[in-house]
This record gives structure tokens, C-alpha cells and sequence, in this order.
């Protein structure tokens, strides 16, 4: 088997702001999978979920899988336990192994001539609408993004970034004016970590009011354990009168135990957890903890989404729109209808090269 990778860079149609900063452009990785005469494709995306904390530049990722490469000449694609014991052992960061798993599914798919969904016995029906995020911003803006984005997909299904440095008052403005130009639409939000305890609760029960749905990540990661032992997320668990899910403080399904008795869901991230493999794992120990699962995105392309978009029946919601919002993406796979982000019959991944299309 044969690696192959490359860069490629993304424009956001709409620069994204959420409490970390904002992100207008990305240069993502491309990886292929050869063998006997078949590529399976896979995308490694750089993401931070902080200052100095669980940073994957594109550099790194470039240089991991470089690194990787030759050592996995040897393996055959189906010999996807061999390969996840190399990758651990070269301490492969989570973005990389993510694509190199995606690739090796994509390449069993199209040599069994089958799409993921369908080789995984799964049901297209059961997948519901993604949401489209609106990124902190002042009320007319927000509103003016909530605007384009109705162009694109619709946005019935929306996800509000809140945490915003000017305190809850502006989260609470932004809120207001998005509910009341779209009264009908379903809205969560997602605070990315940008809260106190305090005022997390204070905005739980403010946003149940305004009919919001769920709100991921209220509180930072140090707040998993606090002081003592301690869970501020607990506290906030008990206060909450929302359901609580997390991103930044769950990366794999080794993390998702110790936080069943503390939130309500998990957002699960193919950059976070690296890949399908691992992504499978999480929704199964997520169900048997009595949790909920989301599938949510970085500034993927069209690849990674629809690799996720495989495995979507088996989740309560999605936030895959990352690559609605590239004005230059090079890949096409999964398709938006009636707000539902739908993988095609195409084996594999279902992906393809725009300009072979």
C-alpha cells in the first residue's frame, strides 16, 4: 500500500467567530490510500481547541504523515488492526490518524463496490437535519449571517456561537434577535468553553426560556475535574434545566465514562477521536452510558463530512456544514435535501474530485 499526501487550502464563505477567535481560510491535507489499482481517500484538517492546548497545525499533520507513510508500505489495507498499532506506536496525532483511517474505509468500501452506510447495515431514513452555525457576532450581523445562510440550506436547524468577550448580555442580544427573526427554527448553542460557572447557569435557564434545544460546551475543559475534585460540570448539571454536551472535553471513547454522570451528550469529531474507527467506538460507549451523540466538524471539506455523514444514522443530531461554508471546496460527496446532509450510493466514501465530476 502506498500513501500518498498533499495540501490543499479553504476559504470560508463566512468567517467563523467563536469565544477561541476566528477562522477565515485552512490548509487541510489530503491522503490517499493506493492499492491494487484502488485510492481510498482521507483528510486531516489542523484544529485547536486552545491556546497551546491540543494544537494540530497543518505542519504537523504534514509531517506526521509523511513520517507515517513508509512504515505502512508493508500493510494491505484490510489489515486495519496492524495499522492502528503503528499509528499508536508512532504516537500519530488524532487529526493524521483520522485521515489515514478514513482512507483505508474509503478504499474497503469501493473494492467491495458497496458505500459505507450500506456495508454498515445502516438507515439513510433515520438521518436528521444538520445545523448551520452563526458565529459570535453583534445582533445585526448575526442576523445578516442567519440571512445568507438561508440562501444556502435553509436554516431551520441552527447553532448559535455564544461566549462572547463582551459578556453574556451580548450572548444574550445576539440570541434575542436570531429567535425573534426566526421563531420557528431550531436552535442550540454552543459556548466553546467561553463561560463561568455562574454565568453559565444564568444562561441555561435564560436560553430554555427562549426555546433553545441543547447547549454544548458551557464551561472550559479545566472544569471537568475542578477543585477538590469538585466537577463544576456537575454542578452545572444539576442547575441546568437544558440538556449539557460537550466538545472540547471529549476526545475519545476512553473519555466518555467519567463524564456519563456529568453532561447529557457528546459531540463527536473525526479530527478529535481519529477517524471512523474510533468514531464508531464512541457511539457505542455514548449509548451504553445512556448518553446522546452529535457529529460535528472543524473547517473540513466535503471529505471529512461525508465520511461522517456514513455513520449519521446513528446519530440524535449533526453539525456538519463546514464544507457549505467553502467557496472553494475541490471535493463533492454528501448531498444537502430537505436539510439533511445525505451520503450518495457511490461506494466507499462517495467522494470525488470536482473537476473529474
Amino acid at each position: 500500500m502506498q500513501i500518498s499526501v498533499e495540501t490543499f487550502t479553504v476559504n470560508k464563505r463566512f468567517p467563523l467567530t467563536i469565544s477561541r477567535g476566528t477562522t477565515a481560510q485552512t490548509m487541510n491535507v489530503w491522503v490517499r490510500a493506493i492499492a491494487d489499482g484502488i485510492e481510498g481517500w482521507g483528510e486531516a484538517t489542523p484544529f485547536s481547541i486552545g491556546v497551546g492546548e491540543q494544537r494540530q497545525t497543518t505542519e504537523i499533520l504534514l509531517e506526521a504523515l509523511q513520517g507515517i507513510a513508509p512504515l505502512l508500505e508493508a500493510f494491505s489495507p484490510w489489515e486495519r488492526q496492524k495499522i492502528e498499532e503503528v499509528l499508536a506506536a508512532q504516537q500519530t496525532p488524532s487529526a493524521a490518524w483520522a485521515a489515514i483511517d478514513m482512507a483505508l474505509h474509503d478504499w474497503q468500501g469501493k473494492r467491495l463496490g458497496l458505500p459505507l452506510w450500506r456495508l454498515w447495515g445502516l438507515d439513510r431514513d433515520r438521518i436528521v437535519p444538520t445545523s448551520v452555525t452563526i458565529g459570535i457576532n453583534s445582533p445585526s450581523g448575526a442576523l445578516q449571517r442567519w440571512r445568507d445562510w438561508r440562501q444556502v440550506t435553509g436554516a431551520n436547524v441552527l447553532k448559535v456561537k455564544l461566549g462572547s468577550s463582551e459578556g453574556i448580555e451580548a450572548d444574550q442580544a445576539m440570541l434575542m434577535a436570531i429567535r425573534e427573526a426566526a421563531p420557528d427554527a431550531q436552535l442550540s448553542v454552543d459556548a466553546n468553553g467561553g463561560w463561568s460557572l455562574e454565568d453559565a447557569a444564568i444562561m441555561c435557564s435564560w436560553l430554555a426560556k427562549m426555546g433553545v434545544k441543547y447547549v454544548e460546551q458551557p464551561l472550559g475543559r479545566e472544569a471537568e475535574v475542578g477543585v477538590m475534585g469538585e466537577s463544576p460540570f456537575k454542578e452545572l448539571y444539576k442547575r441546568s434545566p437544558l440538556p449539557i454536551f460537550v466538545d472540547e472535553s471529549c476526545f475519545t471513547s476512553k473519555d466518555i465514562p467519567q463524564l456519563a454522570d456529568r453532561v447529557h451528550g457528546v459531540n463527536i469529531k473525526l479530527m478529535k477521536c481519529g477517524g471512523l474507527t474510533e468514531a464508531i467506538r464512541m457511539v457505542h460507549t455514548a449509548k451504553a452510558c445512556g448518553l446522546q451523540v452529535m457529529f460535528g466538524c472543524y473547517s473540513d471539506s466535503a471529505i471529512s463530512n461525508t465520511a461522517a455523514a456514513q455513520l449519521s444514522p446513528l446519530a440524535d443530531y449533526l453539525d456538519l456544514d463546514s464544507h457549505l461554508n467553502i467557496i472553494d471546496d475541490p471535493f463533492s460527496g454528501a448531498s444537502i435535501q430537505d436539510g439533511r446532509l445525505l451520503p450518495n450510493d457511490l461506494p466507499g466514501l462517495g467522494v470525488i474530485y470536482k473537476d473529474e465530476g
